[in-house]
């Protein structure tokens, strides 16, 4: 078992790929009680065109199939496996994204039976047309409850301006006519393909011996037969290396006593999988801060004129195939909040934010919400096992946020702002007086 010392945060990983190339990585933190574990495979809701295993042409399948697959693991023929977890004293979960899909539970005793029954509800699907069509239901109100939500439709509204053809634009559940199509052929092919041992993690965190858990994990594999590994291939629309397929704006109006302003940023260039992307997503994450943090001059100059309030927000989002920025808000004057905005972004280069004294303010900032993060089990594995850089993780960010300079982050700044890469998107009060 290869072992990874990190003397910064005195913690020590312990990792083991496995004969069927499932990776294992532990982390025993002496002194808690609770145990946390998640397993991860490397699909989510933009594979959605891919070659299935076993076969040599592409085939294209619904929208929030990546999400129905996840709903459906968990019901087996002998019963709920939420009810096991429950039985054995354990919290269980999963979540879609948009590349990612995750299970976990958590416990604080009967950490092997329960590893045990994570191993095996994943590595056992069970679909039938009964069990499907009853599923499509109940996704289907939750897809319904999604789009009442004026928030969910103003972030998916900006990812359509920005990424019309890119999958991204769907939402991760789908739509209620995308899993209306949803067979369980379908289900299987997809299972097939992306939950291969070779293309899923598995992290385990908290009260844990790491040579006696990993027996556990390494017993448990074994005893199962896996077809032998392919590579995945993926396939995704073409995009317009310099943003001229981006819509630049769309408005539109829902029952809300306010209206939301939107304006989102396009990655145009492509980011690296190891450990300059993970420096370069922290970049700007740190120049967000620099500009529009709650400290920062610009956020009090538009806070006092009345642009912003509370409710305003910011978030980078970067993953395999694509990345962008938000910043959104609730107002009265939606144009001109996306105004300023975009006034600063373009402006940015030169807004007295970003200087030498505010980057080692933001620095210290993000250094304590790091080292304050390793202690909460379920970020640390979630985030060790939805990020995609490598060799490098969220256990090297202390050095490297240590590390970056001004000159980084104004490269970062020429990188990624760029004026064809913006986005508008608006909610307006429908005639009358809303109701959020």
């Amino acid at each position: 078992m290869e072992t990874t010392h990190y003397a910064t945060l005195d913690e020590t990983l312990y990792q083991q790929t496995l004969a069927n190339g499932l990776r294992v990585t532990l982390l025993p933190k002496a002194g808690y009680h609770k145990t946390y574990a998640v397993m991860t495979t490397n699909y989510g809701s933009i594979d959605n065109y891919f070659v299935p295993t076993g076969e040599s042409e592409y085939t294209a399948v619904p929208a929030g199939i990546a999400h129905f697959l996840e709903h459906k693991l968990f019901e087996k023929k002998a019963g709920d496996i939420f009810e096991v977890f429950s039985h054995n004293g354990a919290s269980a979960n999963a979540f879609t994204s948009f590349t990612r899909t995750s299970y976990l539970f958590s416990a604080t005793d009967n950490i092997q039976t329960n590893l045990m029954t994570l191993l095996d509800f994943v590595q056992e699907p069970y679909f039938t047309e009964a069990s499907v069509n009853k599923e499509k239901g109940i996704i289907g109100q939750e897809i319904e409850m999604y789009e009442d939500d004026p928030n969910w439709r103003l972030f998916f509204g900006i990812i359509e301006n920005l990424y019309p053809k890119h999958p991204l634009h769907e939402d991760i559940a789908g739509t209620i006519d995308s899993i209306a199509k949803i067979t369980p052929e379908q289900l299987y092919t997809a299972y097939r393909t992306f939950y291969q041992p070779s293309n899923m993690n598995l992290f385990v965190v908290g009260n844990i011996d790491p040579a006696e858990t990993l027996a556990w994990i390494e017993a448990n594999q074994a005893a199962k037969t896996f077809p032998p590994a392919e590579p995945i291939q993926r396939q995704f629309p073409e995009e317009a290396a310099d943003g001229s397929d981006i819509i630049p704006y769309r408005v539109t109006e829902l029952p809300v006593k306010r209206g939301k302003s939107i304006v989102g940023i396009k990655g145009l260039t492509p980011v690296t999988q190891d450990r300059a992307g993970l420096k370069y997503r922290t970049e700007l994450n740190l120049l967000f801060d620099m500009l529009f943090g709650d400290s920062s001059q610009n956020y009090l100059q538009l806070y006092d004129q009345g642009v912003v309030d509370d409710s305003f927000g910011y978030e980078l989002d970067l993953a395999r195939t694509y990345h962008f920025a938000t910043l959104s808000g609730d107002t009265e004057k939606p144009q001109e909040f996306s105004d300023a905005m975009i006034s600063l972004l373009e402006k940015a280069a030169t807004n007295p934010d970003l200087n030498a004294g505010r980057l080692a303010l933001v620095k210290k900032e993000a250094l304590g919400r790091t080292l304050q993060s390793m202690n909460a089990l379920e970020y640390i594995a979630n985030t060790y096992s939805g990020d995609d850089f490598g060799d490098a993780s969220l256990f090297d960010l202390v050095n490297i946020i240590d590390e970056i300079t001004l000159a980084d982050i104004q490269a970062a700044l020429q990188q990624f702002v760029r004026s064809e890469a913006l986005s508008v998107f608006h909610i307006e009060p429908l005639a009358g007086d809303g109701v959020e």
